[in-house]
C-alpha cells in the first residue's frame, strides 16, 4: 500500500538524531535480544503497525526492531510537545513512514494522526488512545484490516474499558500499561525519575527542604513521591481513595486535601489521569513562586483555563516555565504549558526502564500477530508468560541467577489436604 510522504521537521539533524538512537540502543539489552530474534521469525511479515507514542530515542528503537520484525511502520506522536524532531528525522531517512513535529498545533497533531493511520493498519500501538480515538471515530473505515491493539498508558486503558462496557469496542487490546513489569518498574521508578529530573533541569530550584504536593497516589504518583522524598523535600500527598491515602499514611506522609495543601506547597505535580485537580480556588491560596507540574497524559490536570483567568498577565520567565502574575503580584509558574513534563520539558522514562516497556510492547503485538485476529474483542491482559519473560531476560542481562522451586515445593503449593 502507497503511504504519505513523511512529514518532520525541515531543519532538524537526522545524524544527531542518529546518535541519541545508538546511546539508548547500547543500554536496551532486551530490546537488543527481542530484535534478535525478530530477525530469524520475521513475525509482523507483511503487516502493517501504525503507532502513536512520544517520539524519541528509546521509542525510535522500539519502531526500528518492528521494522526488524517485518513490519512496514507508520509512526506519529501523542503529545505536541514531546516529539524530538531529531530523533524523528533519523527514522524517515531509514525509511520508516513518521508524521510528527515538536510543537504541532492541534490541526496538525490530528492530521498526523490520520497520515499514520491511512497505512490500514493490521496492528496499532497506542499511547494514551489517540489512534483509538480515531479508530473509533470519523477513521473507523482505516480499521477494516485491523488485528488489534496494544495501549501503553493508565489513562488510555480507562478509556478503552469505559467503551468496551458500553459495547463500543471494536478490537482487541492488550493492555500492556497493567504488565507487572509496566506498572511495577515503568510507572514507579521511570516516573519517579524521570518527573524530577526534567522540575530539577528546567526550574534549576533546590528541592530539599521544599514541600512538594504531589496528587495521585496510584503507581506513577508513589514514584514520583519516593524521587521527592530522596531529595530532602517534605511531601504532601493528596487522594480520593482512601485505601491509597492510607497507604500514603503508612509510608509516612502528609496527607491532605488540595484545598489545604493549595496554601504550603512549593512545588506542585499532578499524577492522576483526571481533569481539575488544581483550579481556580487552589490558585488563589498559592505562594508567590509556587510552581506547578503535570505528569499525567494530558494537559487537563492543571486547569489552564482558570489560571490564565485569575492573572493579570503571562510571560516567559525561562524557557519552559511561564510566570501567571497575579493580581496581589504574587507570581505561579507553570511548568512545560501543564503537559506531561517529564518528556515536554525533559528526556522521558530512564533508557533502562523503558527497555523493559518496549519489550512488553514487541512482545504484545508479536503475540496479537500470531492470533491472526482470533482474539475476542476485549481488553486483555499481557499473558504472563510475556511479563515473566521479559523479567528473566533482564536478569539474565545483569547476570543475576535467582532460585526456582523444586518438583517436591511445586507439589507441595499446589496441593490440598483437608485436616
Amino acid at each position: 500500500m502507497d503511504m504519505k510522504p513523511s512529514i518532520v521537521c525541515a531543519a532538524a539533524s537526522p545524524d544527531a538524531g542518529d546518535a541519541r538512537i545508538r546511546w539508548a540502543w547500547r543500554n536496551m539489552p532486551v530490546l537488543r535480544r527481542i530484535a534478535e530474534a525478530f530477525r530469524i521469525s520475521r513475525p509482523f511479515r507483511d503487516l502493517r503497525v501504525a503507532m502513536s507514542i512520544h517520539v524519541e530515542a528509546k521509542t525510535a528503537c522500539l519502531a526500528k526492531v518492528l521494522a526488524e520484525g517485518g513490519a512496514e511502520v507508520a509512526l506519529t506522536g501523542c503529545n505536541p510537545l514531546s516529539t524530538q524532531d531529531d530523533i524523528a528525522a533519523a527514522l524517515a531517512r531509514e525509511g520508516l513512514h513518521v508524521y510528527c513535529v515538536h510543537g504541532a498545533t492541534a490541526e496538525s497533531y490530528e492530521s498526523h494522526l490520520e497520515a499514520a493511520l491511512s497505512c490500514r493498519p493490521h496492528l496499532v500501538l497506542d499511547d494514551g488512545g489517540d489512534l483509538a480515538r480515531r479508530l473509533h471515530g470519523d477513521l473507523r473505515d482505516l480499521a477494516r484490516d485491523l488485528i488489534g491493539a496494544t495501549e501503553e498508558t493508565t489513562t488510555g486503558i480507562r478509556r478503552l474499558r469505559a467503551l468496551h462496557r458500553r459495547g463500543g469496542l471494536r478490537y482487541p487490546v492488550i493492555a500492556v500499561n497493567d504488565a507487572r513489569c509496566k506498572h511495577l518498574f515503568d510507572n514507579r521508578f521511570g516516573t519517579g525519575q524521570s518527573v524530577m529530573a526534567a522540575i530539577l533541569a528546567t526550574s534549576n530550584r533546590m528541592l530539599g527542604g521544599s514541600t512538594i504536593v504531589v496528587a495521585g497516589y496510584g503507581m506513577c504518583g508513589r514514584g514520583v513521591a519516593l524521587r521527592a522524598r530522596g531529595l530532602g523535600a517534605d511531601v504532601v500527598i493528596c487522594e480520593i481513595d482512601p485505601v491509597k491515602a492510607a497507604e500514603a499514611l503508612m509510608e509516612g506522609y502528609r496527607v491532605l486535601p488540595m484545598d489545604e495543601a493549595a496554601a504550603i506547597g512549593d512545588l506542585f505535580i499532578t499524577v492522576t489521569g483526571c481533569r481539575d485537580v488544581i483550579r481556580d480556588r487552589h490558585f488563589a491560596r498559592m505562594k508567590d513562586n509556587a510552581m506547578l507540574a503535570n505528569a499525567g497524559h494530558f494537559d487537563v490536570e492543571i486547569n489552564l483555563r482558570e489560571l490564565a483567568a485569575a492573572s493579570v498577565g503571562c510571560r516567559q520567565v525561562r524557557p519552559g516555565i511561564r510566570g501567571y502574575d497575579m493580581a496581589d503580584g504574587r507570581v505561579l509558574c507553570l511548568l512545560a504549558e501543564g503537559r506531561l513534563v517529564n518528556l515536554a520539558a525533559g528526556d522521558g522514562h530512564p533508557i533502562e526502564i523503558m527497555d523493559l516497556s518496549f519489550a512488553l510492547q514487541a512482545e504484545s503485538l508479536r503475540y496479537l500477530a500470531e492470533s491472526g485476529g482470533r482474539l475476542p474483542v476485549a481488553v486483555h491482559p499481557v499473558p504472563e508468560s510475556i511479563d515473566r519473560r521479559v523479567a528473566e531476560w533482564l536478569l539474565e542481562a545483569r547476570g543475576i541467577p535467582i532460585d526456582s522451586l523444586t518438583p517436591d515445593q511445586s507439589a507441595y503449593l499446589e496441593a490440598f489436604v483437608p485436616d
